[in-house]
């Protein structure tokens, strides 16, 4: 079973995650594949979001948290004009407010204040755990728990476009950064709300989403592996 050894060995395999899978959705889809227990990916990425997933198997899960504190780059969409409980489509908009009075110049330099070193307060909705409690677990039932900011970087925050209420982003980051939460900042300090509405993670330190797999393609390379090695033997 020569194909499987190099899965055990050890491999960076990149997927495009898609839209509604849980990164450990992926990761045990993976493990499936490959026959391999150990198998893990480097950085959750929300079930609303796309883009690149780095999977680890065999040795190299130990790579893993070097995976992980790398730079980010992600793109988007953030909706102005109303708020959700979760930052994110999760949830229901809320609290709209007219965005009428708002100039593209205006939303431009609400980007500065958000650039560089800055203390960045972690959803409620995020998997985080307070007390022993993963804070949406704690957030589904109704209670607020206290957290405190964290610090993180905004390499760079560059506004793509602005279409009506939506407005197209660019984010370079630090590993820890909630985008939902950039999202959320950025309405209050434009004074009208905002949530994330799409999200796509393009590059993962040197690693870019141009170079990754689909599940469906790589099951059927594994697939092909197995085949000719079983033609072989």
């Amino acid at each position: 079973m020569q194909w499987k050894q190099g899965f055990l060995d050890g491999k960076v395999l990149l997927f495009d995650k898609p839209m509604e899978w849980t990164s450990f959705d992926v990761a045990n889809k993976v493990r499936a594949i490959v026959k391999v227990k150990k198998v893990g990916h480097a950085g959750t990425l929300d079930p609303l979001a796309t883009g690149l997933l780095i999977i680890c198997t065999g040795k190299f899960t130990k790579k893993i948290n070097e995976y992980m504190g790398m730079e980010k780059e992600y793109t988007g969409t953030f909706t102005l004009g109303a708020t959700t409980p979760t930052y994110d489509l999760e949830s229901d908009p809320e609290n709209f407010q007219s965005i009428e009075h708002l100039t593209p110049e205006q939303i431009q330099a609400a980007t500065q204040s958000f650039k560089g070193n800055i203390l960045q307060l972690p959803p409620q909705h995020s998997a985080i755990k307070k007390n022993g409690e993963r804070l949406y677990i704690s957030a589904r039932k109704g209670e607020f728990v206290e957290v405190e900011p964290r610090p993180v970087t905004i390499h760079a925050f560059e506004i793509e476009k602005i279409e009506g209420p939506l407005v197209y982003f660019k984010v370079v980051c630090s590993t820890g950064t909630y985008i939902r939460s950039l999202a959320n900042d950025f309405g209050q300090a434009l004074g009208v709300g905002a949530y994330m509405s799409s999200l796509r993670r393009t590059r993962i330190g040197h690693f870019s989403v141009n170079d990754a797999t689909n599940l469906i393609d790589f099951e059927q390379e594994v697939l092909a592996l197995r085949a000719a090695e079983a033609e072989l033997e």
